[in-house]
């Protein structure tokens, strides 16, 4: 069996590569702040936890709507106003499963084919020349 052509195009994700770098540049005593994986360092704490679980006993367990369910936009547009004194509607609001799938969502609502996108990189930054 043959496989197909498009598996010698696959390589290891920059994210991963990243995160990868990052954990040499700890290593080396190097302040990093790596927000390449977004991941977190520490256990899910016990609350989420337990509201994660309500959660599914309380049927959650479909697909979202693609800029999250009302009463979390609300909840959230709710907290940004009580703790950050900002003012935010549920309708703009958008909840995803994270910043990569976000960013992806706004560079492809914005960038045609052949269209020029400059990602600018720190001055002295490790991945300058990577």
């Amino acid at each position: 069996m043959q496989l197909a052509e498009r598996l010698t195009r696959i390589s290891v994700p920059q994210t991963i590569r990243m995160a990868k770098l990052s954990r040499e540049l700890k290593a080396q005593g190097i302040d990093i702040v790596d927000l390449s994986i977004g991941e977190p360092d520490f256990d899910t704490p016990e609350h989420i936890r337990e509201a994660a679980k309500k959660a599914i006993d309380e049927g959650y367990t479909h697909y979202t709507p693609v800029a999250g369910y009302l009463d979390l936009k609300q909840a959230v547009a709710h907290k940004l106003q009580r703790d950050n004194g900002l003012e935010y509607t549920a309708e703009q609001i958008v909840v995803s499963t994270g910043a990569k799938q976000s960013i992806a969502n706004a560079v492809l609502s914005i960038v045609n084919p052949g269209d020029e996108v400059i990602i600018p990189t720190p001055i002295g930054s490790p991945i300058q020349n990577w």
